[in-house]
């Protein structure tokens, strides 16, 4: 028997703005020093401990791929010697039951010889504590390989609207902790929710499964059978290679097939419809961090209630404040005599709310869309398969950027038509291509790039390379980039 944990990245988190963004959304925000996605990994991987040869997949979007792998391949390293990362790559969204159902397809390419549970997993919950998350989660694979497509129940601790029930029924006799399931209910009216609450027989759904891939491909087929043909259309025509840097394989999909897929949920196509449905009421603690106000819930609060969330060099000064919480980045941020506010800074946008309105922070990015601004898109700093760059500056005829390239990584060989790049190196040294040179640069020396000229920029060290680039000229968006040579296959 094998248990493989899915991971599933998606979700843009709007209510967590301006630090969760449609490139950077919510799985990579940080809690306790710890992005959400790393600490998924790591409780997946504590569930499938002792197996030398443990597979975990990844199921995001195309554009997430080497941003997953440096928060989530530190954390397998470190935690289960010899794992197997591998990541499916949508190139759209289509909702959980696609993404469940190609990555059962997956396992069982992989697996054609064994019983394999997919134990499904958010990629942004919080969860404590680990090790009874693994109680419940291996009671959830034992129920799993009897048949039983079974879902994690979260014990309701207040008449929450926004979360789906679970309507509990008579335990299994021959599996300890699980019990059938009577009925699902979809974010009820708060009155109903005081009744669930009270009566104990109802559990908040938490997004949360272990499916034997027989047993819930049987089922797709038999209840939604449109999901079932197309997925396996879809797969039949998908691109799978090793990546080295993993140990796993990538899988990629044509844009037009995937297209096909239906846009629907596990629950609507299969869980709410199928008789062989179970349920583990679990005892951790969770949260789906589904606003600025349920983070600040995790945080110790001051004798005022105040709470803070630190993620740079910045500090909080409180001076007579109550009830607030406040994201500090790099900048000192002050509050005075303010009550009940959500203050939370990064570099290009500041968000300042009444702490009652958590949920209504979409409505910010609905204003944003409609302006069609970037600021839903992009931080400041964007991840790039060789590193990051972050953007300090940005103003008519120039920009300035902070770039930080990884040990032995190399930039695309490439050409700009529009702008003139001046290369300061910080830390580390670098070797440069530019025209028909190559040379090295090291710590407090500088180059140019001149507009026209080929160029590329390799990072031989083995410590991170930090530069500044100053960039000049009256075009400098990042289409402005024409790649000849390329180790991540963009050219």
């Amino acid at each position: 028997m094998k248990i493989i944990p899915v991971v599933l990245c998606g979700g843009a988190g709007t209510r967590l703005w301006p630090v969760s963004r449609k490139n950077h959304p919510k799985p990579f925000l940080k809690v306790g020093g710890e992005s959400l996605i790393a600490q998924t990994v790591r409780r997946a991987v504590a569930v499938v401990q002792g197996d030398v040869a443990a597979d975990v997949l990844l199921v995001s979007n195309e554009s997430y791929q080497f941003l997953l792998q440096d928060e989530c391949l530190p954390v397998l390293n470190a935690a289960a010697a010899g794992a197997r990362l591998h990541q499916i790559l949508e190139p759209a969204g289509r909702n959980t039951a696609p993404a469940i159902a190609l990555a059962a397809l997956w396992a069982q390419a992989l697996h054609p010889k064994e019983p394999v549970v997919l134990l499904v997993l958010p990629a942004d919950h919080l969860i404590s504590p680990v090790s009874t998350f693994v109680e419940t989660a291996h009671k959830a694979v034992a129920s799993a390989l009897k048949g039983n497509l079974t879902c994690f129940g979260i014990q309701p601790t207040a008449p929450e609207t926004g979360f789906g029930y679970i309507q509990k029924g008579a335990a299994l006799a021959d599996l300890q902790g699980v019990h059938a399931v009577q009925r699902f209910v979809e974010k009820p009216r708060l009155d109903v929710a005081m009744e669930y609450l009270a009566s104990g027989e109802y559990l908040w759904n938490g997004g949360m499964f272990a499916l034997e891939v027989g047993s819930f491909l049987n089922a797709l087929g038999t209840f939604a059978p449109d999901v079932h043909s197309t997925a396996q259309a879809v797969w039949a025509q998908a691109k799978s290679r090793d990546d080295k840097a993993s140990g796993g394989k990538i899988v990629q999909f044509d844009a037009a097939e995937f297209a096909r897929l239906p846009d629907i949920s596990i629950d609507y196509a299969v869980m709410e419809k199928a008789a062989n449905v179970a349920v583990v009421p679990a005892s951790f603690q969770w949260s789906d961090i589904g606003s600025w106000a349920a983070l600040a819930e995790q945080a110790e609060a001051d004798s005022a209630g105040n709470t803070q969330q630190r993620e740079g060099r910045g500090e909080l000064i409180s001076i007579e404040s109550q009830g607030t919480h406040v994201r500090v980045g790099d900048r000192t941020v002050a509050t005075l005599g303010v009550s009940n506010l959500l203050v939370i800074d990064t570099p290009d946008a500041l968000l300042v709310a009444d702490k009652s309105r958590h949920q209504d922070v979409k409505k910010v990015v609905d204003v944003l869309k409609a302006k069609g601004s970037e600021l839903v898109n992009v931080h400041p700093t964007v991840h790039r398969p060789w590193g990051t760059y972050t953007v300090l500056e940005d103003s008519a005829g120039y920009k300035i950027k902070r770039i930080e390239v990884k040990p032995g990584a190399s930039l695309s060989l490439q050409m700009h038509h529009h702008r003139s790049e001046h290369w300061i190196v910080v830390t580390g040294t670098a070797e440069v291509t530019n025209g028909e040179a190559v040379f090295l640069v090291r710590k407090n020396e500088s180059t140019y790039i001149p507009a026209g000229n080929k160029h590329r920029l390799v990072n031989p060290g083995r410590m991170p390379l930090v530069m500044i680039e100053v960039q000049s000229g009256d075009y400098l968006e990042e289409d402005d980039i024409v790649r000849f040579q390329d180790n991540y296959g963009r050219a």
